[in-house]
C-alpha cells in the first residue's frame, strides 16, 4: 500500500475535493475566532497559521495522518541516535550539539561536545584578544571562513543576522565561490600579515573548497610567509576527518572536531560556528544553542495543535498534496535576515528534494515544494507581482522581530524615532502584503472593476514573529524550520539526512576538469565535447 492509498490521506482527499475552492475570505467570515485560535507562542517566538486555507477540521484529518505515519515514533528515534539516516547507516544527532546534561541520551557523546567546545573557546578567547599572532608576529584582524553548502550558509546567516550583537573589531569574511573572482577580490582588500583562514569541510575532501585554501597558501606565501608558518599560524581546521587536517598541515592544536552523526546543513551548531563564535563571543555562540534546546524540547512534549513545527510542517503538506501549491518563498521583513531564504533553500529542499520513499520505491505524490525568497520590501518591488496577479499559487512565510531592543542603543533621539518609524513601517507593509494575499481587493471597501488592478487573493501564508532578533531567538527559528523540514520528510517517508543528488555532478566534474586541461574529451555527449572545444579554444 502506497501513502495514497492509505485511509488518512484517502479522507484528506476527499475534505480537499469539498474545500480547496473556497476563499479564505469565506474561511474568516464564517469563523470570527481563526485568527486567535490558530495562532501559537513559544521560545520566543509567534507562529499564525490562520491564513492557511483549511478548516478546525482539516487539521484533524492531517494530525490522523500524522499518527498514521508514527510521527512520535520518529521524534523520538531523532533525539534517541537511532541510524535514522539509513541509507548512510548513521544518527542525525545535530540536537546533541545544543542538549543539556540534563537531558542528552548520551554521555559520553555530551563530554565530547562539551570538549570541543571548550577547544573552541580557547581559539576564539585568543583571537579576540589580539593574542593570535601572523607570521610576522601581527595580530589577526581578519577571519576568512572556506566552506561551503552548510560550512558558509549558516554561520554566515548567522554573523549576518546578529550583526549589531557583533562586539568584536575583528572582521569575519566567509568565501565559498570557486570561481576565483570573489576570492581574489576579498583578498586584495586583506593585509595576509594579519588574516587567519578557516577551512570548513566536514570531509575535508571538497573540492571547491580545497581550491580556495591552496590559492590563500600561495596568497600568504607570495606576501612573505614562510610555507610552515602559513599553515600552522593563519589556518584553522574544521572537520570531522582529523587526518586529513593534520595532512593538510594544519597544527593539531588548532583543530577543531565535529562528528559524522552531523549532516552539513546542520553542522553551525558545532565547531563549524567558530567564526559566529569569534564574531559574537562564546557567550553568544552558547545563546544561540540555548535557544536551538529551547525549540527541541517543545518539539518533543507539546501536543500537535500546540506544536510549532508540526502545524508548520502539516500546513506545507496539505499546500503541496492536497491544492497543488509548487512554491513556497521565504520573507524576512528585517535585513538582517537577508541571508535566511538562501539557508532555508538548502535546509529543505536538499534535505527533502527526494523522489524514492525510504523503501527506495518512486513516490506517487509530490515532495518538496520549490524554496525561494528575499528580504521582503526589496521582493514587493520584485516578484510580488506575481505572487498577487499571477497563475501560480505560492505559500509564504512572513518574518520579523516584533521589538527592535538595537534601536534603543542609538543615543541620538532623532535618529531612533526615524529607526522607530522604519521598523513600524516594515511590520505595516508584512500585515497589509500578508492581509492582500489572503482577501485580494475584498481587503477594500471598493474592489476596482478593472481586471489588470484585480487581485484575487486566496494565497496561503504563515507569520513568524520573534520576540527580538537576538542569539537565543535565532537559534529557536532555525531549529523550528529544521524541525518542520523533518516532520514533512517523515509524513512523506522519506530520508531527509542524505543528499545523494549532490555527489554526481562532482564526479562529473573531476572527469570533466581532466578533460578540460588535456583535451581528451572521449566519453562526453555531443553538447558537452562541443562545449569543451569552445572553452578550450577561447582559452
Amino acid at each position: 500500500m502506497t501513502l495514497t492509498q492509505t485511509p488518512a490521506w484517502h479522507d484528506l482527499a476527499e475534505h480537499a475535493n469539498v474545500i480547496k475552492s473556497w476563499h479564505l475570505s469565506r474561511l474568516f467570515a464564517q469563523d470570527e475566532q481563526r485568527g486567535q485560535r490558530d495562532q501559537l507562542a513559544a521560545c520566543g517566538i509567534t507562529v499564525n497559521v490562520s491564513r492557511q486555507r483549511m478548516l478546525p477540521e482539516t487539521w484533524q484529518l492531517l494530525y490522523r495522518l500524522a499518527e498514521q505515519q508514527d510521527l512520535s515514533t520518529s521524534i523520538s528515534a531523532l533525539f534517541s541516535g537511532h541510524a535514522i539516516n539509513h541509507t548512510e547507516g548513521r544518527a542525525a544527532l545535530h540536537t546533541a550539539l545544543r542538549a543539556e546534561q540534563s537531558d542528552a541520551h548520551d554521555a559520553t557523546i555530551w563530554q565530547a561536545v562539551q570538549q570541543q567546545l571548550a577547544n573552541m573557546q580557547l581559539l576564539v578567547d585568543k583571537i579576540r584578544a589580539g593574542q593570535w599572532r601572523g607570521f610576522s608576529g601581527r595580530a589577526i584582524t581578519d577571519v576568512v571562513n572556506l566552506g561551503v553548502g552548510g560550512s558558509d550558509l549558516g554561520p554566515n546567516l548567522v554573523v549576518s543576522a546578529l550583526q549589531q550583537q557583533k562586539n568584536t573589531a575583528i572582521g569575519i569574511h566567509y568565501l565559498s565561490s570557486m570561481d576565483g573572482a570573489k576570492t581574489a577580490a576579498l583578498l586584495n582588500k586583506l593585509n595576509p600579515h594579519t588574516t587567519l583562514f578557516v577551512f570548513a569541510s566536514k570531509t575535508f575532501t571538497t573540492i571547491d573548497t580545497l581550491a580556495n585554501a591552496q590559492t590563500a597558501i600561495e596568497w600568504l606565501v607570495a606576501h612573505g610567509a614562510p610555507k610552515a608558518l602559513a599553515y600552522q599560524q593563519h589556518f584553522v581546521g574544521v572537520s570531522a576527518n582529523p587526518r586529513k587536517m593534520s595532512e593538510f598541515g594544519i597544527h593539531p592544536e588548532h583543530q577543531l572536531h565535529f562528528w559524522e552523526w552531523v549532516g552539513g546543513r546542520y553542522s553551525l551548531w558545532s565547531t563549524i560556528g567558530f567564526t559566529i563564535a569569534i564574531a559574537v563571543g562564546m557567550p553568544g555562540f552558547r545563546a544561540l544553542l540555548q535557544g536551538a534546546h529551547a525549540m527541541d524540547v517543545h518539539f518533543r512534549t507539546a501536543t500537535w495543535s500546540d506544536n510549532m513545527p508540526v502545524r508548520l510542517a502539516l500546513a506545507t503538506v496539505w499546500n503541496r498534496n492536497f491544492l497543488g501549491i509548487h512554491g513556497k518563498a521565504i520573507l524576512p521583513y528585517d535585513a538582517r535576515l537577508a541571508l535566511l531564504p538562501a539557508y532555508l533553500t538548502q535546509l529543505i529542499m536538499e534535505s527533502n528534494g527526494k523522489s524514492v520513499d525510504r523503501n527506495g520505491r518512486a513516490v506517487d505524490y509530490a515532495t518538496c515544494p520549490i524554496v525561494w525568497g528575499e528580504v521582503g520590501p526589496n521582493a514587493q518591488h520584485a516578484f510580488y507581482q506575481l505572487l498577487h496577479q499571477g497563475t501560480e499559487a505560492v505559500a509564504c512565510d512572513f518574518i520579523a522581530p516584533i521589538t527592535r531592543p538595537d534601536i534603543e542603543a542609538e543615543p541620538d533621539e532623532a535618529t531612533r524615532s526615524a529607526l522607530h518609524y522604519q521598523h513600524q513601517l516594515a511590520l505595516a507593509n508584512l500585515l497589509a502584503q500578508s492581509t492582500v494575499l489572503m482577501l485580494g481587493d475584498a481587503a477594500l471597501e471598493t474592489p476596482p472593476t478593472d481586471a489588470h488592478k484585480h487581485y484575487a487573493g486566496n494565497q496561503p501564508s504563515n507569520t513568524i514573529l520573534l520576540n527580538q532578533l537576538d542569539a537565543k531567538t535565532l537559534g529557536a527559528l532555525i531549529a523550528l524550520y529544521e524541525h518542520q523540514t523533518f516532520v514533512e520528510a517523515v509524513i512523506w517517508n522519506i530520508n531527509p539526512f542524505d543528499q545523494w543528488g549532490v555527489e554526481l555532478g562532482k564526479q562529473i566534474a573531476l572527469k570533466t576538469l581532466q578533460a578540460l586541461q588535456t583535451g581528451a574529451s572521449s566519453g562526453f555527449d555531443q553538447a558537452t565535447v562541443a562545449l569543451i572545444e569552445a572553452l578550450r579554444n577561447a582559452g
